[in-house]
């Protein structure tokens, strides 16, 4: 797995993947419904709040990785965004319909076991039961071009185990610990550095601004 996704990152194309299949009639999305798909309160975990901005530069990166294509339609000014991480024209990664919904599901909701996979992703895929989604589960984790999902420990007094997807790094988490932490935007490797390219951007202006000045405020003295 080469591809490794920050927490946004994971969000915007797990989002991209979902509506993909959910409302093709929608698809390709503009910044606002990507907004909105990341923001949803159903089938996400966490719930995130993310502004237009940080969005938008997600997409800009994922845009550079070459994992979304920015589109721009004709006869249209807004600009729309479809995902290249699977399936697509360009990239080489290919994968069933079943293992499409298990994985946006994953990167939508971090670790899961087979039996939530297969209830929260009835809109996208229907497994016949959880044994078919446990075989899906563990054919993307033994792919030959390398795993792309996770098995984790069992945790004690559990019945399942939950898998977890590999495209942020395959760091296991101990067993009983989350993979991911709940979700807060100001500590986002990836928000966060979005504000401080903001922040140091606003900082140069304005230096750019008091040096403009500075001769004539010493002309007046």
């Amino acid at each position: 797995m080469k591809t490794v996704l920050s927490a946004l990152e994971a969000r915007v194309i797990g989002a991209l993947l979902e509506k993909q299949i959910a409302t093709p009639e929608q698809y390709p999305l503009s910044l606002n419904a990507v907004v909105t798909a990341c923001n949803q309160k159903s089938n996400r975990d966490p719930v995130m709040s993310l502004s237009d901005s940080e969005v938008q530069n997600t997409l800009d990166l994922l845009v550079k990785k070459h994992l979304v294509t920015a589109l721009s339609t004709p006869g249209s000014r807004v600009m729309k965004y479809e995902q290249r991480l699977c399936n697509s024209t360009f990239g080489q990664l290919r994968l069933h319909p079943g293992e499409v919904a298990a994985i946006a599901t994953l990167l939508l909701r971090g670790p899961q076991t087979p039996g939530e996979i297969r209830t929260r992703c009835q809109r996208l895929h229907d497994f016949a039961d959880v044994a078919a989604t446990e075989a899906c589960l563990d054919r993307l984790a033994s792919r030959d071009d390398g795993p792309l999902v996770q098995r984790l420990p069992r945790e004690p007094g559990k019945r399942e185990s939950r898998y977890r997807h590999l495209f942020s790094g395959d760091t296991a988490p101990a067993a009983g610990e989350n993979a991911e932490p709940p979700f807060d935007s100001a500590e986002d490797p990836a928000a966060l550095a979005a504000r401080v390219a903001s922040l140091e951007a606003d900082m140069q202006v304005l230096k750019a601004q008091l040096a403009s000045l500075l001769p004539a405020v010493s002309q007046d003295a």
